[in-house]
């Protein structure tokens, strides 16, 4: 944990990551003989931060929706620290510090619009339309 630990303190928002680690899993115990219990995963993306107050996650920017001036919107992974087994910088700096500043507010706008006003998030996150 210590190495991943270091690893982490070694990106900086805007690097384009790598990050290994090992997902959740549902399996059943009469499978052919294969554990499922370790789902090795790798996850690409514009690193923006490590958050969370109880479990502590890197957030890694996938797809960066520019709306306007400052206003973004992104799809994201949030890999759990614990279960990450490596996090590699690809490419150093691939987004400027500013535009990682933008990605990383943008996370948090919701946070900060319905800061005391119990309820009103659920009316101001984006909703995802379906066509199948």
């Amino acid at each position: 944990m210590k190495e991943i630990l270091s690893q982490i303190k070694g990106l900086a928002a805007g690097d384009l990551v790598c990050v290994e680690w090992c997902d959740a899993s549902i399996g059943k115990s009469l499978s052919n003989g294969v554990s499922g219990i370790d789902v090795p995963v790798k996850s690409w993306g514009i690193y923006v931060g490590v958050l969370g107050q109880k479990r502590k996650h890197l957030i890694l920017a996938q797809n960066c929706f520019r709306y306007s001036d400052g206003l973004y919107d992104i799809d994201y992974t949030a890999v759990p620290v614990p279960w990450t087994t490596k996090a590699t910088a690809v490419a150093k700096r691939r987004v400027g510090a500013e535009e990682a500043k933008h990605l990383l507010n943008s996370f948090l706008v919701n946070e900060k619009m319905t800061e005391g006003k119990p309820g009103l998030g659920r009316c101001l996150r984006q909703r995802r339309m379906r066509n199948h």
